[in-house]
């Protein structure tokens, strides 16, 4: 593991119910930051509870912090998580333009999801005491369009549009040096630099997109992020910033 970040674990399990639950249960017993990877993954989740679909080959890990900041600037670490994806995802394959963030939290391969990022986090009375980063990556794998949402992202895998066979264990190298440089950066300069990269990525940039909230369905153009991270939307209706929101091209 030539590489390997300094004072980061790494845990490699054969089979798990899902990897961030199994962060959830060795997060006390921690004193640092660890990854947790499982070579199989039989309860795996996304957003909303949503069922992840887990076959061999495919990526599932977690990374268990200890953040010192408040929760809301805790929560902008799947920003991080997004940039250290890509590029783990362009040292892989050397590819750079085919790699695209899509607000909140997925990367893009020519246009589709390979990639998606969870955050969970454990606190007190005091913040957050732990910080659950899943990461789910389509490496040999992507489930079915009739699997996913009607007008969603159709789901790729790294395998079948790059021609190129990543294992879990070649990828979680890839991945950890990457987050543990981007961590450095976020803990040392705040959220601005992270800002600032993540929107050279990001996909559909001054477009028109859709975003769907638990509440209503807005349709706009795709502005920025600000300072908090949430999406920056231009309606008829007058600019709206949006916390958290399904988004559809």
């Amino acid at each position: 593991m030539t590489g390997w970040p300094e004072g980061v674990g790494r845990r490699v399990l054969q089979t798990v119910d899902s990897t961030m639950a199994e962060g959830a249960r060795i997060a006390p017993s921690l004193a640092g930051p660890e990854w947790v990877l499982a070579l199989e993954q039989t309860a795996g989740h996304g957003r909303r509870g949503r069922a992840w679909s887990s076959p061999k080959g495919n990526f599932f890990a977690s990374l268990v912090l200890q953040p010192k900041e408040a929760p809301d600037q805790v929560a902008l670490r799947s920003f991080v998580a997004a940039l250290a994806l890509r590029d783990a995802f362009v040292a892989a394959t050397g590819r750079a333009e085919a790699f695209k963030l899509k607000w909140p939290n997925d990367v893009l391969l020519n246009g589709g999801k390979v990639a998606g990022i969870l955050l969970e986090s454990v606190g007190s009375g005091q913040g957050v005491t732990h910080l659950i980063i899943g990461i789910g990556v389509n490496l040999v794998a992507a489930p079915g369009a009739d699997q996913v949402e009607e007008g969603a992202v159709p789901p790729v895998s790294l395998l079948s549009e790059t021609g190129i066979r990543v294992s879990p264990e070649e990828f979680l190298d890839l991945l950890a040096v990457a987050y543990a440089r981007y961590e450095q950066q976020f803990t040392t300069y705040g959220f601005a630099p992270i800002r600032t990269a993540w929107l050279q990525e990001a996909a559909r940039l001054g477009e028109t997109i859709t975003a769907r909230t638990t509440a209503e369905t807005m349709t706009g153009r795709f502005e920025t992020i600000d300072d908090t991270g949430n999406l920056i939307l231009t309606t008829p209706k007058g600019q709206r910033a949006i916390p958290a929101a399904d988004i559809f091209f």
